[in-house]
């Protein structure tokens, strides 16, 4: 275990935005807190990051290195008039590093970002942002990467390429990755486990598929002439087109794959669609 935090509370002006909160996170691992905005969430890895002070509850670090975590609360902090290799260079300095050019260089090929730009940051795409920042919370190469609503504002493109870049810092780099958004798709694609967050508690949390599994109660099917299938009669079925949204438990999925393709009606896709009221209950 690279990072736990222990029943930590905390309260603002009389309002419990914490409530005895336990969560923890291994080496190469990638935990999702997912929760709505206003659940806790950004408060909870300010705390982790040291930027605020718990009432209650206690946040451990087996870690023993110069910087044990490094993180991004919200958008990244860049200096726009300058370009990345200048960002890079002015963060190192505060923390005491004295990197060579070609060392900042690496920091940005790490989080795959062109090393010949030379025009200014705020000409970056907001996924470009988000890698620059990473790279600045990489300086110093933290065990434990913390990161706040990262695919917020970001399009397709920009969400696989960050995706991407997490899941192999995560596996090449074993670094320890806490990562929260309201976005439960993204969350379900990257993530080994994954904390429920509602109204400053954790109310789920195990495997990141074991909580999707049993907080789904339907599952859109895709396949060519799937209208025409008898098999779909027995079942609370919704047609948009080729593809299917089945009300049915996750133990009938392979019965009602088989009973498809005895009818000649080859799927070309099985998605499980959560039910959000189940989750949050």
């Amino acid at each position: 275990m690279i990072i736990s935090a222990t029943n930590v509370s905390k309260t603002y002006g009389g309002l419990q935005v914490l409530s005895a909160v336990n969560i923890q996170c291994n080496a190469g691992d990638i935990c999702g807190v997912l929760g709505a905005n206003g659940a806790g969430k950004t408060t909870l890895f300010k705390i982790i990051l040291g930027l605020v002070k718990p009432d209650s509850g206690l946040v451990s670090l087996d870690v023993n290195h110069i910087k044990p975590i490094g993180g991004i609360i919200e958008k990244p902090a860049l200096y726009e008039y300058l370009n990345a290799v200048q960002n890079l260079k002015i963060f190192s300095k505060m923390q005491g590093l004295k990197l060579s050019y070609a060392e900042l260089c690496d920091k940005l090929q790490q989080v795959g970002l062109n090393t010949d730009r030379r025009d200014p940051v705020r000409n970056y795409s907001m996924g470009m942002k988000q890698r620059l920042g990473i790279a600045i919370a990489l300086l110093n190469n933290p065990k434990c990467l913390v990161l706040d609503e990262p695919f917020s504002g970001l399009d397709p493109l920009g969400i696989s390429a960050l995706r991407k870049l997490i899941i192999d810092l995560a596996e090449k780099e074993q670094l320890a990755i806490l990562i929260s958004s309201h976005i439960i798709e993204e969350l379900s694609k990257i993530c080994n486990s994954m904390y429920v967050m509602k109204q400053g508690e954790i109310i789920k949390s195990g495997l990141a598929q074991d909580i999707i599994l049993e907080n789904t109660t339907s599952f859109s099917f895709s396949a060519p002439n799937i209208k025409s299938s008898k098999s779909l009669n027995q079942y609370n079925v919704i047609f948009k087109g080729e593809i299917a949204y089945v009300t049915i438990t996750t133990n009938q999925v392979p019965k009602l794959i088989q009973e498809l393709s005895e009818e000649h009606i080859y799927i070309t896709s099985c998605i499980p669609e959560l039910d959000m009221e189940k989750l949050f209950q």
